[in-house]
């Protein structure tokens, strides 16, 4: 098996970035997830309630800022990290505050998203714990992502889902399910199974297969919402009252840094 795609998501909810390679920091790869969008009371937003999110587009700066566009607008908005600023409250679950990114930021995103929204960087990833619910051990800390600090989804898989879905459905993009690392795979769910897996040098711990939401039914690239994937998968990958698509990872690094994983390295899957 071997890596054929990873990819980042400097917003959460944002469209992602493909990169040929990433900086595996213990709490995900470097630049995935430190902003996140907040309404006026401090709740999150995401692309569950506005699929627009997901036709926003954010590029890291070397400086952990940010390049903010959208589709038709001429010129991106930069956003410089709020280093210093006041924190407010946000309500993601075992992060009770974050940085305001600033009125220009927020008058932007509210514009674009016709609701007054707000953006917020989270300043220190091992300040939120991975819940131990989902796998979490003490120490282990995690960017505003939902559980787990990476995810990781198979082609394999993504085929035999495709397999199982009605004939005159078009084939799915797996970015409808917004993975941080893309595996060719070797058998179809085999990820299930796995304890541990090697990407290039870096071994992580898989904590748990993930469950999957309504917002991979949205069209990633036209906003469209359908039944698939959860009707398919409902019939076939549904226990525990929830259905499963990829698997959560944590980062287990040893030795001096920087740890880096690309496309094209090989994976080694420990089976437990």
């Amino acid at each position: 098996m071997q890596v054929t795609r990873l990819r980042v998501y400097p917003v959460k909810s944002f469209a992602g970035r493909d990169v040929g390679s990433a900086i595996v920091r213990p709490w995900g790869l470097e630049g995935d997830r430190r902003w996140g969008v907040v309404d006026a009371d401090g709740s999150p937003v995401t692309a569950r309630e506005r699929n627009a999110l997901l036709s926003l587009t954010a590029e890291p700066l070397a400086d952990g800022g940010l390049l903010l566009a959208a589709p038709g607008d001429a010129e991106s908005l930069r956003v410089d990290p709020p280093v210093g600023a006041p924190p407010v409250p946000v309500g993601h679950s075992r992060q009770r505050e974050a940085l305001p990114a600033g009125d220009e930021a927020d008058d932007w995103l509210s514009a674009r998203m016709r609701a007054p929204l707000r953006l917020v960087w989270q300043p220190d990833p091992l300040a939120r714990p991975v819940n131990p619910e989902h796998g979490g051990r003490p120490g282990e800390g995690l960017t505003l992502a939902d559980a787990g600090p990476l995810l990781l989804a198979s082609e394999a898989s993504l085929a035999q889902l495709d397999a199982w879905t009605p004939d005159d459905v078009p084939p799915l993009d797996i970015l409808r399910f917004r993975p941080n690392v893309v595996v060719d795979g070797d058998e179809p769910f085999g990820e299930d199974r796995w304890t541990h897996v090697r990407l290039g040098g870096v071994r992580f711990r898989m904590t748990e297969v993930c469950d999957r939401c309504v917002m991979t039914q949205v069209d990633p690239t036209t906003l469209a919402r359908g039944k698939e994937p959860i009707r398919t998968l409902a019939r076939h990958r549904k226990w525990d009252g929830a259905t499963w698509f990829g698997v959560r990872l944590v980062p287990e690094l040893d030795g001096a840094g920087p740890h880096r994983i690309a496309v094209g390295d090989a994976v080694e899957a420990e089976v437990g």
